[in-house]
C-alpha cells in the first residue's frame, strides 16, 4: 500500500511538472507585453505607434502605371501637432497632397477613401500584390517610422481606390 501511495505521488508530481514546462514553453505566462500579444499587423493594413502618433490600417494599393497609393489613417493623441516631413517605399519619395502633412490632434489624416484628407502616390515601385514593401515615414517630433507594409491588387473594396485628392 505504501508503495502505490508513493507512486500516486510520483505521478502526480511528474503530471504538474509537465504542466509547468508546458506553460513556461508555450510563452502562455508572458503577460500583457508578450512580443506576440503585441503585433500590430492585421488582415488589411498594418499598424504602429510611436510616440503619440498612431497609424492605422497602412497599406498600398498597386496602380496600373505601376504606382501605388497610400491608404490608411494617421492620428496625433497628444497636445502638439506633428508634421509628416518625408514617406518613402523602398527609398522611392512619395507625390504628396497638401504639400504640408500636418497631424493635428483633432483632425487625423486620412489617406483614400470618401472622408480622405490627405495623399501619397508613389511612383514606379511596381510591385506584385500581396508582397510587403518597406515605407519609412517621418515626422519632426515623432521621428522615423519603419512599416512593412502590404501591397493590394484595385479589386474589391480597393477598387477606386486612384490618385485622386479632393480637399474637403
Amino acid at each position: 500500500m505504501l508503495r502505490m501511495t508513493g507512486a500516486r505521488v510520483s505521478v502526480r508530481s511528474r503530471a504538474i511538472v509537465i504542466a509547468m514546462s508546458l506553460l513556461l514553453l508555450t510563452g502562455c505566462g508572458a503577460g500583457p507585453n508578450a512580443p506576440t500579444r503585441l503585433i500590430g499587423q492585421v488582415t488589411d493594413g498594418v499598424e504602429k505607434k510611436v510616440g503619440d502618433i498612431k497609424m492605422l490600417h497602412m497599406l498600398l494599393v498597386k496602380q496600373g502605371d505601376g504606382s501605388a497609393v497610400l491608404v490608411g489613417t494617421v492620428l496625433n493623441n497628444g497636445a502638439n501637432p506633428d508634421l509628416i516631413t518625408n514617406m518613402t517605399v523602398n527609398g522611392i519619395p512619395a507625390q504628396v497632397a497638401p504639400a504640408a502633412l500636418i497631424v493635428t490632434p483633432q483632425t487625423p489624416l486620412i489617406f483614400a477613401g470618401d472622408s480622405a484628407n490627405a495623399l501619397a502616390v508613389f511612383p514606379g515601385i511596381d510591385v506584385k500584390p500581396g508582397r510587403h514593401v518597406s515605407m519609412e515615414i517621418t515626422f519632426r517630433n515623432a521621428g522615423v517610422v519603419k512599416l512593412q507594409t502590404l501591397v493590394r491588387d484595385r479589386i474589391g473594396e480597393f477598387a477606386n481606390v486612384g490618385p485622386t485628392f479632393i480637399a474637403n
